[in-house]
C-alpha cells in the first residue's frame, strides 16, 4: 500500500499510480483524445476565475451538504463513473461504492465495468448506474429492465458517443478493449508487481477472467481476449426519441451526462430529464471541445427547471467552489479516485475525499460563506 501521508492533494494520486499500473491501464485512465486539447482545456479553465473574498460574516457553523434528486449529501461531489474500475484495483467498483456509502456521497457505476451491476447495488443501494444508449434498440428494454431489477433508482445516461473516439495514445500504450494477450502485455504486468499480485491475480483466481459485465442486459467478452472484439454498437443513428423511450419506460430519477450546448440542455428537461451533467467526457471524445465550465452559466439559464450538474478536470476544493459558483448544483470527480483506489484501496479513497472535503470547507471559510447555497457568480471575477 502506497504511503498516504505523502498524498496531499488529488493531484499526488496520479504519479504514484502511473507507477503502480501497467501502461496501457494507465494510459486508459490518464488520457485524452487525438492532441490532448480538451483535456488540457478542463484544468486550464479554472485559472480564468478568482474569488472575491467575504470577511468577518460569521461561517463558524458553515456545512457543505447538499440536496440533490430528493437526497441529502455530506458534500457536494461524487465519484463520477469510471470504467473497468475492476482492472486498476482490486474489485475496484465495489471499493468505490463501500467508500461513498460511508462518506454519504454518491457513486456511479459504470456501463464498461467488469463487476456485476447487481453486486453494487447489494453493497450500496444508493449508488447510481450509468449506461450508455445502445446503438441496438432492441438492446435498450432489457438493459433498462435489468437495472430497475436490481434495485437502482437514479439512471445516468451517457449521450455524448455517437462514435468511437480517436484515443492513439491507448494503442501507442498497447491499450485495446478488450485486452490482446502479448509479450509486451505479460512484461507490462511484470514489471507492475504490486499491481500483479495485489489486482489481477487475486482477481483472476477468485471470480475468473473478468467480463464486460453491464453494457447491455447479457454478459458481455472477456476483458483479455485475443480474437473476440467488444461490441460498441453503431451510435450515429440515435437522437431524442430514443431518451424518450427510456423515460416512458423507467420510473426512477433520469440524469442525462454530456450536455454542452443550451438547446440539447432545454431538449433533456423536455424529454423528462430531472438532471443533467454538463461534460465533455473527460475530454475523451471530440478533442477542442470546450470545457464544461466555460458553458456552464449558459446551460443553467436554459435550464432552470432541473438542477445542472457538472464535471471535468476538477482537483481542488477551489474548483468546486467555483463551479458550484457559476451555477452547478453539484460536481463530479472520477481519475483521481480511480488512482486513489488503484494505490490503497479503500484507504486510500477514503483519503481521497477527506482531502477534497477539507479543501472546501476552508475554502469556503476563506470565501466568506456559510452553505453552498451561498455561492453565487458575486464570488468571483473573470481574469482573462
Amino acid at each position: 500500500m502506497a504511503d498516504l501521508r505523502r498524498i496531499l492533494k488529488l493531484d499526488d494520486f496520479e504519479p504514484a499510480a502511473k507507477r503502480h499500473l501497467p501502461r496501457p491501464l494507465y494510459s486508459y485512465v490518464s488520457g485524452g483524445v487525438e492532441d490532448f486539447v480538451t483535456l488540457r482545456e478542463n484544468r486550464a479553465v479554472f485559472q480564468q476565475w478568482g474569488f472575491v473574498p467575504r470577511v468577518l460574516v460569521g461561517v463558524g457553523n458553515r456545512t457543505q451538504s447538499v440536496e440533490l434528486l430528493g437526497k441529502t449529501y455530506a458534500h457536494p461531489f461524487g465519484i463520477g463513473p469510471m470504467g473497468i474500475s475492476a482492472m486498476t484495483a482490486y474489485r475496484g467498483d465495489l471499493v468505490l461504492a463501500r467508500c461513498a456509502a460511508e462518506a454519504s456521497v454518491p457513486m456511479v457505476m459504470s456501463g464498461s465495468s467488469l463487476i456485476r451491476l447487481e453486486e453494487i447495488a447489494a453493497e450500496n443501494p444508493d449508488a447510481w448506474f450509468q449506461a450508455y444508449l445502445p446503438g441496438d434498440v432492441a438492446r435498450i428494454d432489457p438493459l433498462v429492465d435489468r437495472i430497475a431489477s436490481a434495485g437502482y433508482r437514479t439512471l445516468m445516461l451517457t449521450v455524448d458517443t455517437p462514435a468511437t473516439p480517436n484515443r492513439e495514445h491507448n494503442l501507442r500504450a498497447g491499450f485495446t478493449s478488450p485486452l490482446r494477450p502479448s509479450l509486451r502485455l505479460a512484461w507490462d504486468g511484470i514489471a507492475r508487481p504490486r499491481w500483479l499480485f495485489g489486482t489481477f491475480l487475486p482477481t483472476f483466481l477468485r471470480h475468473g477472467m473478468p467480463h464486460f459485465e453491464n453494457s447491455y442486459a447479457e454478459r458481455g467478452v472477456a476483458m483479455l481476449s485475443r480474437g473476440v472484439m467488444r461490441d460498441f454498437g453503431e451510435r450515429g443513428h440515435l437522437d431524442w426519441t430514443h431518451v424518450a423511450r427510456i423515460r416512458e419506460r423507467w420510473r426512477g430519477s433520469l440524469v442525462i451526462k454530456g450536455i454542452m450546448h443550451p438547446d440539447d440542455a432545454r431538449l433533456a428537461s423536455d424529454h423528462g430529464a430531472d438532471a443533467v451533467i454538463v461534460s465533455n467526457h473527460g475530454g475523451r471524445q471530440l478533442d477542442g471541445a470546450v470545457s464544461a465550465l466555460r458553458v456552464l452559466q449558459d446551460v443553467v439559464a436554459a435550464c432552470k427547471a432541473i438542477p445542472v450538474m457538472m464535471d471535468g478536470g476538477i482537483r481542488r476544493g477551489t474548483d468546486v467552489l467555483k463551479a458550484l459558483a457559476l451555477g452547478a448544483r453539484f460536481v463530479w470527480v472520477a481519475r483521481p479516485f480511480n488512482y486513489a483506489a488503484a494505490i490503497a484501496g479503500g484507504a486510500g479513497v477514503k483519503h481521497a475525499i477527506a482531502l477534497l472535503a477539507s479543501e472546501i470547507d476552508r475554502d469556503m471559510a476563506m470565501l466568506g460563506v456559510r452553505s453552498v447555497g451561498e455561492l453565487s457568480p458575486r464570488c468571483l471575477q473573470r481574469l482573462a
